[in-house]
């Protein structure tokens, strides 16, 4: 398709194509660049040893025997000058000789470039523009689409890439083909022939570790073998070569090879000639296994091969050696054990398993002998004897609230809060002027000699009092003031300023701190162990590093129902006393019961299970 006529959507599927050559990505990349950066034209050049200008691609592209664009040729020495410099450059057309632009709103921009495999080239593109902020504008937008190139691929990179891609695949395969297996012998078997069949090898063979010598398990297409053949025990020879020397034997080797190949070269020459290459296989830092592949002698083994095939053991050892170990009948395995645990015991080696040994039977004796201290645990929280409530004193509104919740009040003197007393000042004020009132009628009264008024005036001045007296001390009690000392409990109001409350309402809480307690929730399983004056520790979970000691004060000798658990509470006065103690606060207290074996502490919950679960 002609680029010309290319949209962009179908660039991006060009794009997409991983075999396209350098020269079609060129053109693509340029034509991309000029429907992005809204260029009129654009090329892109290369100046060659003949310190001449090489096109190496051009947008839009010419048609055959097409002589090239007037711009293109007058732009030659500003291409020359932007490979020297190697800045961006800008040039009107009418500066450069071309008569292609009449009206003097066109413009070329050369963009030095460096991408990898073309060498030192620059892209030089033809724009339209009407201001100089236009012009700048297309020419930053052009410099970022551009900056693109430096970043492209040459073949030979990708090629390194799609073989290292070629030789994952390969491990992984053979990987796969391991974990299909379920038993040893059809894991080493599969093995054997996904390495032969990724490798083009004519055998590969397998052996394990029994004893101090290698054993063939498997040998690539061959369901039967003997270990009389010949052939079997050139292969095992070759592989216990490559296990004494824990490291890759290569037959035939290179000259300055150190490795030790006598073995392999005898099972090259004898069954072939063939190219060997024995590989250890370890696990858990131990060689317990030796691959070793063979194909014919042109074909021999280069070093990409041998690190894939290195990989692909490395993957698959594991699988293969716990199968091994494993896929035996249950008397082999005990066996096994037996021998490994009496060999590790009474054997000339493994001093630190002997002492772990006899450390393990002081341990049992320990546990079955010793003594120590039981303790019951149970979860706890601390309340308070005693609570002081401040309620509200009259019908009114919040004005201000001036402590938190577990802020510290002293008796008499810390003011709580306040409530508004606006309403009660208006009404003491209109009661006031009643009484004066009243009073001015009684001496009328008096004056006039009408005594029965006046002693009605008298009376009604007298009931204006006592409203008075009512309002100043509502007034007064507006300040809401705590009457012991302690800590706010209940009271967090400073989010309902101007609410309204009512006579009664209870507005704070306060605890004092010298009267808390703990309320322990004890397992009805450990319920008939405490008594009445036991003693023991607590911790909260704010500060699990200080112990509180406490000694049981009552038992209560109902269950409650706590979080779906039978449990008993008990309540323990504490004996020691801290400022940054709360009511409220939770955490774990123990309760010394008395000295018990400690195979007895650590073993009676599952024993009283088993104990429920057995009785009939």
């Amino acid at each position: 398709m002609n680029v010309t006529t290319a949209n962009l959507s179908e660039l991006v599927e060009r794009f997409k194509q991983s075999n396209s050559d350098p020269s079609q990505f060129l053109a693509d990349l340029l034509a991309a660049q000029c429907l992005l950066g809204l260029a009129d034209g654009g090329a892109i050049l290369r100046a060659n040893q003949d310190r001449d200008i090489d096109v190496l691609a051009l947008y839009p592209r010419m048609e055959r025997e097409a002589s090239a664009p007037t711009w293109l040729s007058g732009s030659s020495r500003l291409v020359r000058d932007a490979l020297t410099s190697g800045s961006v450059l800008t040039h009107s057309l009418n500066g450069i000789g071309s008569s292609e632009d009449q009206n003097g709103r066109r413009h070329v921009i050369v963009i030095p470039l460096n991408p990898a495999g073309i060498g030192k080239a620059v892209a030089a593109f033809v724009v339209s523009a009407d201001s100089e902020i236009a012009l700048d504008l297309l020419s930053q937008r052009l410099q970022l689409l551009t900056g693109m190139m430096n970043h492209m691929q040459t073949g030979p990179s990708q090629q390194s890439w799609q073989q290292r891609c070629q030789w994952l695949r390969q491990a992984t395969e053979t990987l796969s083909a391991v974990n299909r297996q379920q038993k040893f012998t059809g894991a080493a078997m599969a093995f054997c022939n996904e390495v032969a069949s990724q490798w083009q090898c004519e055998r590969v063979s397998l052996g394990f570790l029994k004893g101090r010598y290698i054993r063939l398990k498997a040998l690539s297409h061959t369901e039967d073998f003997s270990r009389k053949m010949q052939i079997v025990q050139d292969i095992e020879a070759a592989m216990e070569e490559c296990l004494d020397q824990d490291v890759e034997v290569l037959s035939p080797a290179s000259p300055e090879s150190t490795t030790i190949h006598r073995a392999a070269d005898t099972l090259s020459k004898r069954h072939g000639p063939m190219a060997v290459l024995s590989l250890p296989l370890r696990w858990e830092g131990q060689v317990t296994g030796v691959l070793t592949l063979e194909r014919p002698i042109d074909k021999a083994f280069n070093l990409n091969e041998i690190e894939t095939v290195r990989l692909a053991c490395e993957l698959c050892t594991a699988r293969l050696a716990n199968l091994y170990l494993s896929d035996r009948w249950l008397g082999a395995k005990i066996a096994l054990g037996i021998r490994n645990g009496i060999g590790t015991l009474v054997g000339p080696k493994y001093a630190w398993a002997k002492l772990c040994s006899i450390l393990c039977c002081a341990a049992i004796a320990f546990l079955i002998f010793g003594k120590g201290t039981f303790r019951a645990k149970a979860p706890f929280i601390l309340e308070s004897t005693q609570q002081q409530v401040i309620p509200a004193p009259f019908d009114g509104y919040i004005k201000n609230i001036e402590v938190e919740v577990g802020d510290n009040v002293e008796g008499g003197t810390s003011v709580l809060g306040d409530l508004d007393t606006a309403e009660l000042r208006l009404q003491l004020a209109a009661v006031k002027a009643e009484k004066a009132g009243y009073l001015k009628q009684a001496s009328a009264a008096m004056r006039d000699g009408k005594t029965a008024q006046a002693q009605i005036a008298q009376a009604d001045a007298d009931k204006a009092q006592a409203q008075i007296e009512l309002l100043e001390y509502q007034i007064r009690q507006a300040s809401l003031v705590s009457p012991i000392s302690g800590v706010v409990v209940q009271g967090d109001l400073k989010r309902q300023i101007g609410a309204p409350v009512a006579v009664g309402d209870v507005l704070f809480e306060v605890c004092p701190l010298e009267s808390l307690r703990a309320q322990l929730m004890i397992p009805e399983d450990e319920i008939y162990d405490i008594k009445v004056g036991q003693e023991g520790y607590l911790a909260t979970a704010s500060y699990p590093a200080q112990r509180i000691k406490f000694v049981v004060e009552r038992v209560n000798p109902i269950a409650e129902v706590v979080n779906q658990r039978n449990v008993f509470k008990v309540r323990v006065e504490l004996l020691q006393t801290y400022p940054w103690i709360r009511p409220g606060m939770e955490g774990v207290a123990k309760v010394d019961i008395g000295k018990r074996r400690y195979v007895w502490i650590w073993t009676r919950k599952i024993v009283n299970w088993i104990r429920m679960k057995l009785w009939l």
